[in-house]
C-alpha cells in the first residue's frame, strides 16, 4: 500500500602568479550547493495534513518534532483534486519549523493525467514564500500506480519529472516517492526518477520484516544510481486491511538500524497523527 491521498571538465593549469580573487559572496556561495547536497538528513516525518498534528498548533509540533529528534518534516501541499491547498499550513509551519532548525519539504500528489499541469502546480508550490521569505527546503511527488488512481506510464511520468525539473531549476532538490520494488509489481522506476535527485521508496513492511524489506529496496534502487531515502511505517495497517497494530519500537528501531548500515542520509515514516509515544522514542 501506499495510500498517501486516503567526468569533470579538465581544468586549465593556473597562471605562475595568479590574481587574486575576491571572497564568494554569501548568495554565490548558497548558490554553488547542489540539490544533492541539499536533500533532508536524518530523520523525518510524514504529515497528512497540519490539523492532524498536535491539532495543527506549529509551536506543539515543532516541540514535538525536535523532542523526536526528528531534522525535516513532510507536508502535503496538494493534488489535482485540490490543487495547492497547503498554501495556509506552510503560512503557519514554515517560521516555527526554521526558527527550530527543522526543514520542510513540501509534498504532491500528481494523478498524471495532465504531466504539465501536475508540474507546474509542483513549481508553484516550490515558488511559495511566507509574507517573511520562507519556503520549502525540498519537495517529494509521491508517484502512485493506477490501484490509487494515478494514470501511471512511463511516457507520463518521465513528461512530469521533465517539466518539473525544467521549471524549477537544477539546483533544487527534487525526491520521487515511490512503492517499495517487489517482484510482482510492474513499475516504471527509470523514468519516474530520472529527473529526480534522490528515491524515497514507501517500505511498509506490515506483516513482513522491517529489516529485510528496507535492505531489498535500498539494494533494488542502487543500481538507479541516485541516494535512496527510505519510508518506514508507523502507521495501523488496519487502515488499509492488514492484520491491526502499530509498528511496535523495535520494528522501527530494527528498521532505522538496517537503513542506516546501508549507507542512507536519511529516512522518514508515515504517518505523524499514527505514529505512537513509544515510536517517538526512536
Amino acid at each position: 500500500t501506499g495510500a498517501h491521498d486516503a567526468g569533470p571538465a579538465a581544468s586549465t593549469p593556473p597562471a605562475e602568479e595568479p590574481a587574486p580573487q575576491p571572497a564568494a559572496t554569501p548568495e554565490v556561495a548558497a548558490a554553488s550547493v547542489s540539490a544533492v547536497d541539499r536533500l533532508p538528513r536524518g530523520k523525518g516525518m510524514w504529515i497528512h495534513y497540519l490539523e492532524r498534528a498536535e491539532g495543527g498548533d506549529p509551536a506543539a509540533l515543532v516541540a514535538r518534532a525536535t523532542a523526536a529528534g526528528l531534522t525535516h518534516v513532510f507536508v502535503r501541499l496538494g493534488s489535482p483534486k485540490t490543487g495547492f491547498s497547503g498554501k495556509g499550513d506552510l503560512a503557519r509551519l514554515l517560521p516555527a519549523a526554521h526558527a527550530a532548525g527543522l526543514q520542510v519539504v513540501g509534498w504532491d500528489f500528481p494523478f498524471l493525467d495532465d504531466p504539465a499541469a501536475d508540474a507546474a502546480r509542483g513549481a508553484e508550490e516550490i515558488a511559495y514564500r511566507t509574507p517573511d521569505g520562507h519556503g520549502v527546503d525540498a519537495f517529494t511527488a509521491d508517484i502512485e500506480t493506477g490501484g490509487e488512481g494515478v494514470n501511471l506510464t512511463a511516457a507520463a511520468a518521465d513528461a512530469y519529472g521533465e517539466g518539473l525539473r525544467r521549471l524549477v531549476g537544477p539546483e533544487f532538490p527534487l525526491i520521487a516517492t515511490v512503492p517499495k520494488p517487489t517482484v510482482a509489481r510492474a513499475y516504471p522506476y527509470t523514468e519516474v526518477t530520472r529527473h529526480f535527485d534522490a528515491i524515497a521508496p514507501m517500505v511498509y513492511w506490515l506483516t513482513g520484516d522491517p529489516v529485510a524489506d528496507v535492505v531489498k529496496s535500498i539494494d533494488a534502487l542502487a543500481p538507479l544510481g541516485k541516494p535512496i531515502l527510505p519510508i518506514g511505517q508507523a502507521y495501523d495497517g488496519a487502515v488499509d486491511g492488514w492484520p491491526g497494530g502499530a509498528p511496535s519500537k523495535d520494528a522501527i528501531a530494527r528498521f532505522i538500524a538496517a537503513a542506516s548500515s546501508k549507507g542512507v542520509r536519511g529516512l522518514s515514516f508515515w504517518v505523524w497523527h499514527h505514529a505512537t509515544a513509544d515510536q517517538d522514542e526512536r
